[in-house]
């Protein structure tokens, strides 16, 4: 994020625009909006301009800028001047520590100017950093389609109850589930209807009827937070996420998927790492009953899929025995998603009939029976979950049980993200090419024909980053 997004309180405040064009016009509109006192410095102006000035609304002055006009300015907006003169404007003001805006040209600038979405006091500001102006205007059409026109009625709405509300209801959760009754019920849709009376006479019922209570008791939500890419998450698990005061993750989910969280949600890393297993899984049981029995809204973030390697199973079983209610949501299971990113079919007509999922860390454990057959089965794709540090053991038990050691494999490391890489080897290669490449997981291991089938897809070439 190059730029910190905020909202500036400029009311009353000197702000200087250098040039008097149409764009200083434009600029010009958005300062008398938020209240300013702007000051133009032009030797010829628009007439918008103008006639802005013959009402008194603004100051516009025929020379060039000056060093003192610095003093006591919020903002410098320049336009319509040389880029010898703008870089010249810019450095004196970023001297005296102003905020400073250099239109279309971003790298003489200390603060950008966003696409406004205006529902006031509802804001809404797209920003691209100054790289593509066309597609914030874009952006900011396509939200003004979506937004209720009277968006701004209702918050003002909200703001008039806030003290009353606040009064009644002392406790946070229950205050915040309150207001999420009032926006997201009929007291909102009425409001955004147009019928004052009728939201209003709502609200004093339902405040009214309030009665403080002790905080109810909360719920948790395990969550698959999908394979890494946060547009893979379903809807159901974006809104929890959304929602939640709480949101309790392991160390597979992406950084991407925890950007999408309430910014005043708390964040709880119970992930495992290597050699670094600060949480027992006891320990994040007894975290989500605790964070459940406080009233908090929780979800429990895990890469993938809840229910497949994912201990959602034990979590569910603790939480409901005792009392907490917990929905599951379903994620694209990480080998779902490898598969999809690299081209890899699992089953395969000419390749593989069936495919098997093994997890490394019970490599040991998984030494009989229907592993076993799985493993020396050549028409059987087998993924490896968790696998990288047992990587050559599970290659030579493949190969012990009738695997060909030339049979092809691929390594996928961060599979969906940007930075996503492919290692194509085969079972007798595999741990050397994980050895040397240096990866930091998630990592899937993909055993089987379905993998050299792939290299046969043009359409997937371009995702793959081929170390070895």
């Amino acid at each position: 994020m190059k730029y910190l997004p905020l909202f500036a309180d400029i009311a009353n405040r000197r702000c200087v625009i250098v040039g008097g064009g149409e764009t200083a016009a434009r600029k010009l509109r958005l300062l008398l909006r938020a209240g300013a006192r702007p000051l133009v410095l032009a030797k010829t102006v628009t007439d918008d301009i103008a006639e802005a000035a013959r009402r008194g609304s603004i100051d516009v002055q025929t020379r060039d800028f000056s060093t003192s006009d610095l003093e006591d300015t919020a903002l410098i907006i320049v336009t319509d001047v040389s880029r010898r003169d703008a870089e010249t404007i810019s450095a004196a003001t970023r001297q005296a520590g102003v905020l400073v805006n250099v239109v279309d040209q971003p790298d003489l600038c200390n603060v950008v100017m966003p696409g406004i979405v205006d529902r006031d006091p509802v804001l809404i500001a797209i920003g691209s950093a100054g790289a593509s102006p066309v597609l914030v205007r874009r952006l900011r059409e396509r939200i003004e389609r979506v937004l209720p026109p009277r968006l701004g009625d209702l918050a003002r709405f909200a703001e008039r109850f806030r003290a009353a509300v606040a009064t009644k209801v002392t406790s946070g959760p229950a205050r915040r589930a309150l207001w999420e009754t009032v926006i997201d019920g009929p007291i909102g849709a009425a409001m955004l209807a147009g019928k004052q009376s009728r939201a209003n006479e709502a609200m004093l019922r339902l405040v009214n009827a309030t009665v403080e209570a002790s905080p109810p008791l909360g719920q948790v939500a395990l969550v698959g937070a999908g394979p890494g890419a946060a547009d893979l998450l379903t809807l159901r698990a974006l809104r929890l996420i959304q929602d939640a005061d709480v949101v309790v993750h392991d160390a597979l989910v992406s950084a991407e998927v925890l950007d999408l969280t309430r910014r005043d949600a708390d964040r709880i890393d119970v992930g495992k790492r290597k050699g670094n297993h600060r949480f027992s899984q006891a320990d994040i049981n007894q975290t989500l009953l605790d964070l459940a029995r406080g009233g908090h809204r929780v979800v429990r973030l895990k890469g993938g899929d809840p229910f497949l390697f994912g201990r959602g199973g034990e979590e569910l079983a603790f939480l409901q025995a005792r009392g907490i209610n917990v929905e599951i949501v379903p994620g694209i299971t990480t080998a779902l998603g490898a598969a999809a990113s690299t081209g890899i079919p699992l089953t395969h007509r000419d390749h593989a009939s069936a495919v098997t999922f093994l997890t490394g860390h019970r490599a040991d454990d998984q030494a009989a029976g229907q592993s076993d057959m799985a493993l020396g089965d050549r028409n059987t794709t087998i993924v490896v979950y968790m696998g990288l540090g047992r990587a050559g053991e599970i290659a030579a038990r493949a190969i012990k049980l009738g695997r060909s050691a030339s049979t092809p494999v691929a390594i996928i490391d961060k599979a969906t993200l940007p930075n996503e890489r492919v290692l194509r080897g085969t079972l007798q290669s595999m741990e050397s090419d994980i050895a040397g490449a240096g990866l930091s997981g998630p990592t899937l291991l993909i055993i089987g024909e379905v993998t050299a089938s792939h290299a046969a897809t043009p359409n997937f070439q371009h995702l793959r980053h081929a170390v070895g």
